[in-house]
This record gives C-alpha cells, sequence and structure tokens, in this order.
C-alpha cells in the first residue's frame, strides 16, 4: 500500500475529452466543460478546451468522451488501524474500495479494535491515536479521516477541548458507547460543537454489544450534526419516524448502505419532497457484520436513482458535494482549488441504458475506468465494477 506523504506531487495534469462532467454541486450537477487542469493536486481551471491554459502539462488524459465527477466520499466507516479490519479479519478493504470509486473516507468510530478502551484516558488516547496514524498513512492514496472517539459518561467539557487541541475533528456515533440518554447527549455534542467536533449520532437499534436503541425524540433531543444511518445499521426505526426526522431536525441526513433499503429509499424521497436534498448523505457503513463492500457507494447511488426515482446527476451529488459542504473536506466539487480526486466512469458494457445516467438511473451501477486522487492516477479500469465501455488513455508524461 502506498504512502502517499513519501510520494512528489502531480505537476500539472490536464483532463480532456470529457464527454460528461458531474460537479458534485446539486444546485449545478451537470457543468458544460470538457477540459480540467490540475497543478499539484489541486484544480486549477474547469473549462473549454480552447479557453484554458493546457501548455506544459506533465500528464495528458484523454478520457474519450466519457465521464469524469469528483470522488466519492463515504461518509460512515468504522476503520481500525492500517488497511486491515478486525471485525471480518480483512487486508486491504480501503485500496479495495477506491476501486469502487471512493477517494476519502470518514470514520464514524475506530469502534471494532479488539479491547477497544472505554475508560475516558483510553478513549481519548485512541482518538488521537487513529487520527495521528491515518493523517500519516493513505491506503493507495485514500484520505481516511479518523479518530472518532466513542463518548462515554464522565466526560466533562475539557475533554472535548483537549480532544480538539490534539486534531480530532469528528465524534463517533453516539449511542454506541454508555451515553443514551437524550440530555446527556445534547451536553456533549454541544460542547464538541463548541470546540470545532463535528457529531454523528446512531440512528435505530443496537448493532455491536453494548449499543441500543435510539429513537427519534433521543436524536431530536440530542441535536448532533449528522443523524447517522437513518435508515438503521441495521435495524431502522418505523419509516414514519425517520420522515419526522427529514421534517422536524435541519441536521444532515444520512443513507447508507449497510441499512433498511426500503427506508433508505422512503428517507431519499422525503428529502426531496422536503425540498432539502442538500442534507443528504451517503456511507456505507461498513465494515460490518454484512462486511465489506467495495462498491457499497455506487450500489447505493444506483439504488436510490432507480428505486427513489431521482436523476442520477443528483444522487451523485449525495456521494460528493454534499458530504463535502457538511463534513467540511476540500473535495467532491470539481471547482477551482479543491483537491484533484476524480472517478472516471462510463456506461457498463452491456448495459441497456444508452448513457451513463440513464443506466444508472436504470439500477446498473457504472464501469469504473480510472481512479484520481491529487492529480495522481492511483488505478485504472476498476477491478470491482462491470468493464466500462470506454476507459481514459493517458497520452504521455
Amino acid at each position: 500500500m502506498a504512502d502517499i506523504a513519501l510520494e512528489g506531487k502531480s505537476g500539472k495534469v490536464v483532463i480532456k475529452n470529457i464527454g460528461l462532467l458531474l460537479s458534485g454541486n446539486i444546485d449545478q450537477p451537470i457543468l458544460e466543460a470538457d477540459t480540467i487542469v490540475i497543478l499539484d493536486g489541486i484544480i486549477q481551471e474547469v473549462g473549454k478546451f480552447k479557453d484554458v491554459d493546457t501548455s506544459s502539462a506533465k500528464t495528458t488524459i484523454d478520457v474519450h468522451q466519457t465521464c469524469v465527477a469528483p470522488g466519492l466520499i463515504d461518509s460512515h466507516v468504522h476503520p481500525v488501524f492500517g488497511d486491515w479490519t478486525p471485525r471480518q479479519n480483512q487486508i486491504g478493504w480501503i485500496e479495495s474500495t477506491m476501486h469502487g470509486g471512493v477517494t476519502t473516507m470518514v470514520s464514524a468510530g475506530e469502534v471494532h479494535l479488539p479491547g477497544r478502551p472505554k475508560d475516558i484516558v483510553g478513549l481519548k488516547a485512541l482518538a488521537i491515536t487513529a487520527q495521528r496514524t491515518y493523517d500519516n498513512f493513505r491506503p493507495n492514496g485514500v484520505k481516511v479521516l479518523a479518530g472518532a472517539p466513542i463518548i462515554e459518561k464522565g466526560m466533562v467539557e475539557s475533554d472535548f477541548k483537549e480532544l480538539a487541541e490534539s486534531g480530532v475533528k469528528l465524534l463517533g456515533e453516539v449511542g454506541l458507547g454508555s451515553v443514551k440518554a437524550g440530555y446527556e447527549a445534547r451536553e456533549m455534542v454541544a460542547w464538541a460543537r463548541k470546540y470545532g467536533i463535528q457529531s454523528t449520532i446512531h440512528t435505530g437499534g443496537p448493532s455491536i454489544p453494548g449499543s441500543g436503541l435510539i429513537d427519534k425524540d433521543v436524536i431530536l433531543e440530542a441535536d448532533a450534526d449528522i443523524i447517522g444511518h437513518i435508515n438503521g445499521g441495521h435495524t431502522s426505526l418505523p419509516e414514519k419516524d425517520v420522515c419526522e426526522l427529514c421534517e422536524k431536525s435541519s441536521r444532515a441526513i444520512e443513507i447508507v448502505h449497510n441499512g433498511n433499503e426500503k427506508v433508505a429509499i422512503a428517507a431519499a424521497q422525503a428529502a426531496m419532497q422536503l425540498k432539502c436534498p442538500h442534507r443528504v448523505i451517503l456511507g456505507t457503513d461498513g465494515p460490518a457484520g454484512s462486511g465489506v463492500q467495495p462498491l457499497g457507494i455506487l450500489r447505493l447511488i444506483s439504488l436510490i436513482s432507480s428505486m427513489a426515482s431521482i436523476p442520477a446527476e443528483f444522487v451523485f451529488c449525495f456521494a460528493t458535494g454534499n458530504t463535502a459542504k457538511l463534513r467540511q473536506i476540500n473535495a467532491g466539487l470539481i471547482e477551482p482549488g479543491r483537491s484533484a480526486d476524480f472517478v472516471f466512469m462510463d456506461r457498463a458494457q452491456h448495459t441497456s441504458g444508452k448513457t451513463l445516467l440513464e443506466s444508472v438511473q436504470l439500477g446498473d451501477i457504472p464501469g469504473i475506468g480510472m481512479v484520481m486522487i491529487d492529480g495522481i492516477v492511483r488505478c485504472g479500469r476498476s477491478r470491482n465494477t462491470p468493464p466500462a465501455t470506454q476507459i481514459p488513455e493517458v497520452l504521455g508524461h
């Protein structure tokens, strides 16, 4: 597994001949542009080939009229250390997920560590260690935003101040530890928010030993920043309660692969009906008892688009720009100043859809032809998706 810290910068990269450019911005999901110019891993220009500076490129990529989209962001994962998960005793799961188009992952807690400490000193030490290790190690370039402590009874405001000063920016799922009452959670969530730490709350029935039911009343009272796996992880709240959460809360609506699929559709449709699709973000909630899903985000996109009847270009925004904005990540949108993290896609071979977007809306996942992180090509044709009809070509270095 490559450690990006040991590598050079991308230099100037030109991506040309783009047939479909998905922006990640739900207010304008498709851009009228065919060329992207990158310098040292950062997007410099987006526009028509004739209008941008393509001279002196170190690398040129011809997309052959296929699709370029922001790299997908998995808003809900449970890493431990390195590219190994003890939950399924699997090595290489993060690199494999990159072959599913995911370039950034956000931890919802390092809960699967054998012997995970639950005392206050230990849980803080684990969070700081996880934050540091994934800041230093990126499996094949994938950005893992980790270090998400599971809050426990007895924590005080100074604990959250210490965590923030140490670089921790996330809380693990509220409800996986001993803090389960709404009033207790609300106080700690407020302390976290005061010091710039974003919170996620568990939704639905218990998932691991020590967790429990977190119902809609607790979620509304706790007022965490992210309504984690609103469709359950695995067991969902009643559909009417989920729709009520969408209506009564203003917080992010996180839909996951490892949850109730029927309720996932209901939550997505509720967000559209309430005219707040910008609140919807996607995750896998893996590794979990149901395994690791390298194509989990793509499968969730095709599920929501096809079953909830939402145009595919909007659903791709759920997994890119929406998450980037709500999670404050400098990726997920194709615009100058953002990280050059891209997934290059085309309709899968022999899909019944005539275009990539149509194929997704019919329920098929696309074929990935290339993944780029920080302007560096991380893989060619994906080993996990069905083969893309057309793939990008690197013309020169």
